[in-house]
């Protein structure tokens, strides 16, 4: 059977480096929906080597554990996807001024598609 799941953008939290303002916008988001697993962007060098954004990443990954032990936090290579939506916001000939701020919602879903597709493949072979 199927669903026809498809992966779409909420909202981008503007938290200005502050985990507290994510973590409190997050809370209200999962109350509000039925949430068991997040996907994170890990933000790989091009030649697979850790960034100093990906320890960042990794403590806001800790934080995401600590608050929300119910949930599962999936980590998802992130390499190419703002490339992507560039290339999305180009065919669809998005305003270069809106661009800048919708760039990171629509890199936001091709992580979650990557991720659902990932999960399918490993559903699809555990048959």
């Amino acid at each position: 059977m199927h669903f026809g799941i498809t992966a779409q953008g909420l909202e981008t939290i503007h938290h200005n480096g502050n985990d507290k303002v994510v973590l409190k916008r997050l809370e209200e988001i999962m109350n509000q929906y039925e949430i068991d697993t997040i996907a994170i962007g890990m933000p790989y060098h091009m030649n697979g080597e850790s960034s100093t954004r990906v320890e960042v990443t990794k403590q806001f990954i800790h934080k995401l554990n600590c608050k929300f032990n119910q949930v599962q936090v999936v980590e998802i290579d992130e390499r190419l996807t703002t490339v992507a939506a560039h290339k999305t916001m180009n065919f669809l000939e998005v305003d270069k001024h809106k661009k800048r701020d919708i760039v990171d919602t629509i890199s936001a879903v091709y992580i979650l598609e990557m991720y659902m597709n990932k999960k399918k493949n490993e559903d699809s072979k555990s048959l």
